[in-house]
């Protein structure tokens, strides 16, 4: 079962000087390859370590020339938005002025409104589309206008402000960027090869990398560029819109106070002129009143004298009866009896004109009194049309004051 053990090879000595020499070329040439590889390693080490230094050097300066920028385009942003506060301020106070330009509107319109309705109260002719009329009339459409007006150009200052606010949001959300980047900047720019928690914010940069958005230079550039535009634009805006208010209230202001003094002028003109007239009524109605005293002394004298014509003219008619009764040829046309004829006929013709007269004075005296009726009720309806704008309308209108905001 066991097998005879053979003895080792044996060697020639040619065998072994070949085989040292195999361990001697073989060490040699591991020995080369690895001093070659040693100084390949060197020249790697010291050329990334040349590689390094200039690109943390490189890296350094396109931080510092960052944060240049970051820092001219927040002193912009800063400007603008700075701007842009104080220009909601003013716009706000602007916007104060046209609300209260409108609120002062209430009172003028409701004094003009209340005029037109007491001067409705006027009756008779004196109900005449006249030229106060027409005045107040222009007066509350000019008021109305300048309501609607202003009430508009608060809309538009409204809308003004609502557009400054969002430029301003969007400044100060781009400021706040600006600012959290400088900081991010800034702490890059002081790290060094030496400072501590470099590996924890290289892994949180890598994971970061990938996951938030990243815009070109030219694109961040725009979008503080198209922020600073549109608040420029905003601000232009306005200021355009400021001067637009400014020229709204003085125009709005000096129309209504032009109209104003128009319709006070007219209506003073018509108070005079009704005054004037209601004069010359009363003048007219004093004549009349004298007129009548003395048709009612005519008509007295008018029967007075009928009276006296009735007597003579009986005792006429009386001697013309009794000389009919003569008897045969005494009854002639003697002188007397034509004499007695030709008196009872002028009497008779006297006594018919003074009954006519008398007719006629009565008649005249009637009218006279409806003249006198007529007259008086035309003083009245003159003193109520005086009463409405002497005394009501006056008073209405003398607190309106047309203020400039």
């Amino acid at each position: 079962m066991s097998r005879i053990m053979e003895p080792p090879q044996k060697f020639l000595p040619q065998d072994w000087r070949r085989a040292n020499d195999v361990q001697y070329n073989s060490a040699e040439a591991e020995r080369t390859r690895s001093e070659r590889l040693t100084a390949e390693c060197k020249r790697l080490m010291e050329e990334s370590d040349k590689c390094g230094k200039r690109m943390q050097q490189d890296t350094n300066q396109k931080l510092e020339h960052r944060i240049r920028d970051i820092k001219f385009w927040r002193m912009e942003l800063k400007m603008r938005l700075d701007e842009m506060l104080q220009e909601i301020k003013t716009l706000m106070i602007s916007r104060g002025r046209v609300e209260r330009a409108l609120e002062s509107c209430t009172e003028p319109l409701r004094v003009t409104t209340l005029c037109l309705s007491e001067r409705q109260k006027r009756v008779g002719i004196d109900l005449v589309h006249d030229e106060v009329e027409q005045e107040l009339v222009k007066e509350m459409e000019i008021t109305e206008g300048v309501a609607a007006l202003l009430q508009r150009t608060l809309e538009q200052s409204n809308e003004q402000i609502r557009l400054n606010r969002s430029a301003v949001y969007y400044l100060e959300k781009d400021l706040r960027d600006k600012f959290q980047a400088e900081q991010i900047d800034d702490s890059c720019s002081v790290l060094t090869n030496t400072s501590s928690n470099n590996d924890d914010q290289l892994g949180k940069a890598m994971c970061l990398q990938f996951s938030r958005t990243i815009v070109t230079p030219e694109e961040w550039e725009s979008f503080s560029d198209v922020n600073i535009s549109k608040a420029d634009k905003e601000r232009s805006n306005s200021l355009s819109l400021r001067a637009l208010v400014d020229r709204v209230l003085e125009q709005t202001a000096t129309d209504m106070r032009n109209q104003y003094k128009s319709s006070s002028v007219a209506m003073e003109h018509n108070i005079q002129e009704v005054k004037s007239t209601k004069s010359l009524l009363e003048e007219h109605l004093c004549k009349v009143l004298a007129e009548i005293g003395s048709q009612e002394r005519n008509l007295e004298y008018l029967k007075v004298a009928i009276g006296d014509k009735e007597g003579p003219l009986k005792v006429a008619q009386a001697r013309l009866s009794a000389r009919s009764q003569r008897p045969n040829v005494e009854l002639c046309h003697d002188p007397a009896h034509l004499k007695l004829l030709s008196e009872v006929q002028e009497l008779t013709a006297h006594v018919n004109r003074l009954k006519e007269a008398q007719s006629q004075s009565e008649l005249e005296l009637r009218a006279l009194t409806r003249r006198q009726l007529a007259l008086e009720e035309e003083i009245q309806i003159k003193s109520h049309s005086l009463y409405i704008d002497e005394v009501i309308c006056t008073q209405l209108r003398q607190p309106i004051v047309i203020q400039s905001f």
